[in-house]
Order: C-alpha cells, then sequence, then structure tokens
C-alpha cells in the first residue's frame, strides 16, 4: 500500500492522554500526541499491519530565532536534490524565513535561516530591516531561492504593503525581485513551484487583493528570467486581523499530473481546486470548493501535496478557533476526505509553515514550525515509492 506513515495519520481526538502527558512534563507535546492518538487508533480499529506504525523521534527539533531576534517562522522549504553545492546552502538542507522582528512586530522580519539539527540556526539571508518575509518560501534545483515580502512600519494592517518577491542566489544574495508592477503581485502570502530544471512555473497567492497569479520562468546561467504573470484565480477574501495582522488566501500546492492547483482559503475556512492552472491564460474565478469542514478546519494556512497523495494544511487559529484543537496540522485527500490531525502547540495559534522534502532512500522528511516557541519539528517517516 503506497502511503506515508505521517504524524497525522491517527485518530482525532487524543487530547486528555496528549494534556496528561504534558502535566507531567514530558519532553515532546508533539511526539506524545502522536503516540497517545496510534494508541488510541490501534484500539479502535481492526488490527491491520500499516496501523501499528507509529511516528519515529524527531530527527530535528531547532530553534529558528537567528542572531538578530527574528521571530514568527512562516515560510518552510527544502533544498531540492540537485542543487548546485558551491554556495551556503546544499541540498537536503532545511530553511525558514521569519516573519517577525526581535520585537515581534509582524511584518518586519528579515531573515531566512538554515536549520542546524539540534543547533543554533545558520543565517542564509538578511534583508533590510523592515522587510516581513511570508509562507512564500520556494527552492529551484538551479541554484535560487524565491521568498515572498509584505512588510508594515509599525506591526499593524494600516501600514502593510503589497511587497514583493525576491530571487536569491545559492550564496543569499538578492538577483531579481517581482512586484506589483512588474509581476502583477500584491501582497505575496505563499507559494509553489512545479521546477523542470530550464524552467519553472511559481503559483503565488497574493493576500492583499485575493488572487493566485502564476509566473512563467526560465532559467539559464544568467539567472531567473520572468517570462509571463498571468492571474489564475481570484475572489478568495481577504481582511486585516487584529491578531494575525491580515488573512486572505495563503496555501498553495500543485499536482503537475492532473495539472490542479489547491488553494488553502483561510477567511472561507475552506480548500478549492484551480483545474488547469498549469497552462490556463485567464482567471477562473475561485476553482472548485473540494473540502470544507468546520470540525477540522479552523483557518487553513500553509498546505501541501504529500507523497502518498494527500493534502496537508495547518491550522492558524484566526477563523473557527477551537480551543479543544490548537495549532492543528490536519491530513486530508484531494476528495475532500479527513484523514487526521496532529497539534503542534498546547496554544492556539501556533501551527503555519509545512514542507515535505524529496523521497529519498524510502524515506520522505516532513517539516512544521510552531511559531509560539519558535521552533520547527522534523520527522522522518518510512515511504515505499513502489507501494509494497
Amino acid at each position: 500500500m503506497n502511503r506515508v506513515f505521517s504524524a497525522l495519520e491517527f485518530s482525532d481526538k487524543p487530547w486528555s492522554c496528549a494534556r496528561s502527558a504534558r502535566r507531567k512534563g514530558m519532553a515532546s507535546a508533539a511526539l506524545i500526541a502522536a503516540l497517545c492518538a496510534a494508541i488510541v487508533s490501534a484500539a479502535s480499529r481492526p488490527a491491520l499491519a500499516d496501523d501499528l506504525q507509529l511516528l519515529p523521534p524527531p530527527a530535528v527539533m531547532s530553534s529558528t530565532v537567528p542572531p538578530n531576534g527574528d521571530v514568527n517562522p512562516y515560510g518552510v522549504a527544502f533544498v531540492p536534490q540537485g542543487f548546485p553545492s558551491n554556495g551556503t546552502i546544499s541540498a537536503s538542507d532545511l530553511l525558514v524565513a521569519n516573519f517577525n522582528n526581535a520585537q515581534n512586530l509582524q511584518g518586519t522580519g528579515r531573515t531566512i535561516v538554515k536549520i542546524v539539527p539540534n543547533g543554533n540556526p545558520m543565517v542564509f539571508f538578511q534583508g533590510p530591516a523592515g522587510l516581513g518575509l511570508t509562507t512564500a518560501l520556494g527552492v529551484l534545483r538551479a541554484g535560487f531561492v524565491l521568498v515572498g515580502n509584505v512588510p508594515t512600519t509599525d506591526g499593524t494592517f494600516a501600514t502593510i504593503q503589497p511587497g514583493s518577491l525576491l530571487v536569491l542566489n545559492r550564496t543569499g544574495n538578492v538577483v531579481a525581485q517581482w512586484t506589483m508592477a512588474n509581476a502583477g503581485l500584491d501582497g505575496p502570502w505563499d507559494l509553489t513551484i512545479f521546477d523542470l530544471g530550464d524552467r519553472a512555473k511559481v503559483f503565488v497567492s497574493n493576500v492583499l487583493n485575493g488572487t493566485v497569479t502564476r509566473l512563467d520562468l526560465t532559467i539559464d546561467d544568467n539567472g531567473v528570467h520572468l517570462q509571463a504573470s498571468t492571474r489564475i484565480a481570484s475572489g478568495y477574501p481577504f481582511r486585516g486581523d487584529p491578531a494575525a495582522l491580515v488573512v486572505g488566501p495563503t496555501g498553495l500546492a500543485y499536482d503537475p499530473q492532473r495539472d490542479v492547483l489547491y488553494v488553502a482559503s483561510t477567511v472561507d475556512n475552506a480548500i478549492f481546486a484551480v483545474f488547469g492552472a498549469g497552462n490556463s491564460r485567464h482567471d477562473g474565478g475561485k476553482g472548485v470548493l473540494i473540502y470544507a469542514d468546520n470540525q477540522h478546519l479552523h483557518g487553513p494556512l500553509a498546505l501541501a501535496l504529500g507523497p502518498n497523495g494527500h493534502l496537508f494544511t495547518a491550522n492558524g487559529d484566526a477563523i473557527n478557533a477551537d480551543p479543544t484543537q490548537p495549532s492543528e496540522l490536519v491530513e486530508f485527500t484531494p476528495q475532500g476526505r479527513f484523514v487526521a490531525q496532529l497539534s503542534v502547540d498546547a496554544a492556539q495559534g501556533g501551527a503555519f509553515g509545512l514542507a515535505f522534502s524529496q523521497v529519498r532512500n524510502n524515506v520522505v522528511r516532513f517539516a512544521a514550525v510552531d511559531d509560539n516557541v519558535p521552533n520547527i519539528t522534523v520527522w522522518t517517516l518510512p515511504f515505499d515509492m513502489n507501494g509494497q
């Protein structure tokens, strides 16, 4: 059976067990929740071989705070295989972008860090003060990093700015910048990449106008070149929020085999599918609603497509909050069937960025931030690409 034995494949109500373990001072709340849930799940279903799999201990649990004190980690991305080695980051490295500065003002963080297992993160990029790096973080295997920014001057929605998408080389220097003027971007909040080596399609959600833009790129020895910018989706609600600064369309996940882009619409508390997203030349509106689940969705933010074909989202709790289900990661199918969930923090508002690595040697890594702490946890999970 072709599947990821993920942290999320278990019963969705292990909370009394997990809370009891926390009161006893055990080390990893996320791991406790996973183990408790696996026990509950195994007790309530027929004993199948797949049900006996437990989440292994975290391979990485690391702070995301760089020397300048930036907090509120948003974007998460693994550096793909084939990335050039003569830089300050390499294939399989894990990158995290910070949205807040040391004073915790939203929209003012300016660093991308490389996670060092069980150590202090290393700074890959540090931009000018007040940049506000978002969940829009991705890596091209040709040797470039893309990161969005939505700045503020005082951490409030009143001073929020359209921002831009920066292109960084493998040593962290800015080599291109795409804005509203040259790429039609208005608050680049998240992105996903379909990488073909010498060309790529980058899908960007715009939190300040409720749209999704596709950027068609070519890549050569001289850099990354924007060939076209196309608005392919719109109509997602957006607004300022006193706790979250701004809410609107966020997470994106692209399935190239079906040419479908999945969009996490935070205010709608729902996931939509935009068909034909990779080649469309027109605005298709919000797309087709595929998942609206008020029991398990609480303001979905980041979105990822797992190697098992399931979708994974992080609940930010700004919409449809439930104090009994804080900071949840949720796994569901593209057909809209709930699979499982995992809390990364006992308080609300901790879940945001998440990402899967490429599958190598029948192993996949899954990373998720807890921006309440702030830190990041990486699980190393067995996955058989041959389905055996």
